[in-house]
């Protein structure tokens, strides 16, 4: 996890972890459900009729996309199960920065699947050369909406408002940092 900025004058250390475990749970709540819809049409795959008639390598990398969606959906619902194991025991800092590192590693394995969903049915849809194609450019996409854009705008409060948003929401202390 990144170093934070320092906070408001106003925000205690308590408060500060409570905001970013609730900040953190919203952000679970919308990786979840998407990882949820993945998981649950991978369970159904199997059953379909079109399926008995997929390549060994196609079960192959459907394989590994089922199976890193359920990691994705282990990891990205472990904070709260987490959060309850450690309720009410003052661990809130240890709660924030084992979350955050339990919803990172389930991105990168909702990451996975998503690409290897794509490998699937375009393989099993398209030329073998199109399949790869496409997986290459979809890989390139969340790669860079899920990890470059976020690490190279890291201190994106820092930069001028180049974009020309103007945020309503922005604490009047550019210093506090979420």
């Amino acid at each position: 996890m990144a170093a934070e900025k320092p906070r408001s004058p106003h925000e205690t250390e308590k408060q500060r972890w409570d905001r970013n475990f609730a900040d953190l749970l919203q952000e679970l709540r919308v990786a979840q459900t998407g990882v949820q819809i993945l998981f649950a049409f991978l369970l159904t795959l199997p059953f379909s009729s079109g399926f008995p008639a997929a390549t060994a390598f196609q079960k192959d990398v459907y394989m590994v996309a089922l199976i890193s969606a359920a990691f994705a959906t282990a990891l990205i619902i472990s904070p709260v199960a987490f959060h309850r194991a450690l309720f009410r025991q003052g661990r809130k800092p240890e709660l924030v920065r084992y979350a955050h590192r339990m919803a990172t590693s389930g991105l990168a394995c909702m990451l996975v699947s998503m690409v290897s969903s794509v490998l699937l049915v375009t393989d099993y849809v398209l030329d073998a050369r199109w399949a790869v194609v496409l997986t290459v450019v979809s890989a390139g996409w969340f790669l860079t909406f899920w990890a470059i854009l976020p690490v190279t705008h890291r201190n994106w409060a820092d930069d001028d408002d180049k974009d020309g948003f103007v945020l309503d929401d922005a604490p009047a202390d550019s210093s506090i940092n979420s």
